[in-house]
């Protein structure tokens, strides 16, 4: 029970004037009247002394520093004063000011070395992209200038390969602007009705040559052949397609397959893509949609690409108040499925 400074005065000095007065009870000579007055008088100093000391010393002082840190939470995380406890014990009321203070100070600290971390990691992997194509387009050239420009049929291999590490470069910084813009909301989404259906076709033209050259067939499986309509940007829908069609082409078996699957539900449309390919290890599935994570460096190095893509997928569908997910069974093959609104 919580008792205020007068109940906790006045409860303190009955029990002191009721020992007072058993005490000189029991020394011979005394009278019921000077008990009395004993029991009277050892009350009234009781009370009023115990009184000032916790109204005054503790309770007053303890109320201002519990003012003094609530302004403080006030300030720092923009509290409303209806979330203020209506406690009158200032013992509690400090007690649980100051424990919510510190509890959302250290995850403030918290969230600043999460930052500071992904920062430095961010900045090492972005040096060390940018420095692979950057060597390699130097190193070409540098050998062109030190004199193999004069046989052609060695200037024209390097020039070309400099140009393809130099396009490589452009592909990656056109990513990270994209990336960084999406992230900050600066690209804002125009929805309009879109054929789902005619998207992935399209892509599936524009990725025949890759497929074929692994032996991959590319199906897809609709409710609605005549037309899947989603709401969403027709850019950055076929944006998330291409990466996840081209992804799964890349990273799947030779000569297996990958599917596209546009099922419909009350309100969406549930789109997949599957490939019948190694799979990603369990351990790397909660990260594979962070900046250039990869699951196998060196492969995904042979395969291309700026190790950016499903980052960029993923801040799409965001934006379209959908969320990706992804489910992998080892030799099995993967699936990225996410949903779009549907419309007529």
């Amino acid at each position: 029970m919580l008792l205020s400074p007068r109940i906790t005065a006045l409860l303190l000095a009955v029990l002191i004037s009721a020992l007072t007065t058993v005490f000189l009870a029991f020394v011979e000579g005394v009278t019921n009247s000077m008990l009395f007055v004993a029991g009277v008088s050892s009350f009234g100093v009781s009370f009023f002394l115990i009184l000032y000391a916790i109204e005054i010393l503790v309770y007053r002082e303890v109320d201002k520093m519990y003012k003094t840190i609530h302004k403080l939470k006030l300030k720092d995380f923009n509290i409303t004063r209806k979330s203020i406890s209506k406690n009158n014990n200032p013992f509690k009321k400090l007690n649980d000011e100051i424990f919510v203070y510190v509890a959302k100070k250290q995850k403030e600290i918290e969230e600043l070395r999460r930052i500071e971390q992904f920062r430095r990691e961010f900045l090492a992997d972005v040096s060390h992209e940018l420095k692979t194509p950057i060597f390699a387009a130097q190193g070409f050239i540098h050998t062109l200038l030190d004199g193999a420009i004069d046989d052609e049929k060695v200037r024209g291999k390097f020039l070309a390969k400099a140009a393809k590490s130099l396009d490589g470069l452009d592909a990656l910084v056109k990513d990270l602007v994209a990336l960084s813009q999406l992230e900050t909301g600066e690209v804002k989404m125009h929805f309009e009705r879109v054929d789902l259906h005619e998207v992935v076709g399209e892509i599936f033209d524009q990725l025949e040559k890759i497929a074929h050259n692994k032996g991959v067939s590319l199906k897809v499986r609709t409710d609605k052949p005549n037309g899947t309509w989603v709401k969403a940007d027709p850019q950055r829908i076929v944006q998330v397609m291409t990466n996840l069609i081209e992804n799964a082409i890349k990273y799947g078996n030779e000569h297996g397959k990958v599917l596209v699957s546009l099922e419909e539900d009350k309100k969406n449309i549930l789109v997949s893509v599957k490939d019948d390919g190694p799979g990603i290890p369990p351990e790397h599935l909660s990260r594979i949609f962070e900046r250039f994570y990869r699951v196998d460096k060196s492969r995904s190095k042979e395969r291309g690409g700026t190790g950016l893509g499903l980052a960029i997928v993923k801040h799409i569908l965001n934006a379209h108040k959908s969320k990706i997910t992804v489910m992998s069974k080892m030799e099995k093959g993967t699936t990225f499925s996410f949903k779009l609104e549907k419309t007529d």
